[in-house]
């Protein structure tokens, strides 16, 4: 493993909120100011593709990076926001109910975060008046 790659691991894991490329290259840029972003990119691939890192793909979205611990994610349709959430594992029901052994599967639920609800519903109150 090459010295970016180890630091860019360390850095999805520090970072902890599902960072782009981008935003793993600045917080790279203030130990290595002459790191560019492709470099960033290339290592992030790489460790996704090797399975060191999880990828969050979403359309019309940059990809998103994060740890391989099993978990899923509740994802904002409105401002994209991803959070970790921990359900029981349903590897068995699924491949019960498929009749088929799985290898893996990602789940991904798709709602309204608190923040934005709040948002929406001040909107709401708001033109009410």
């Amino acid at each position: 493993m090459s010295k970016y790659t180890e630091v860019i691991l360390a850095a999805v894991t520090k970072l902890r909120r599902h960072p782009t490329a981008e935003q793993v290259f600045l917080e790279m840029k203030k130990e290595y100011p002459s790191i560019a972003l492709g470099t960033v990119y290339k290592h992030l691939n790489a460790l996704a593709d090797e399975g060191l890192l999880l990828r969050i793909t979403e359309p019309g979205s940059p990809d998103r990076y994060d740890r391989t611990e099993r978990h899923d994610h509740l994802i904002c349709s409105r401002c994209g926001k991803i959070t970790d959430v921990c359900l029981r594992d349903l590897t068995e029901p699924i491949e019960t109910g498929l009749g088929q052994r799985i290898l893996s599967y990602d789940l991904k639920i798709r709602y309204i975060c608190p923040d934005c609800r709040e948002q929406e519903e001040n909107n709401t109150e708001g033109g009410a008046r």
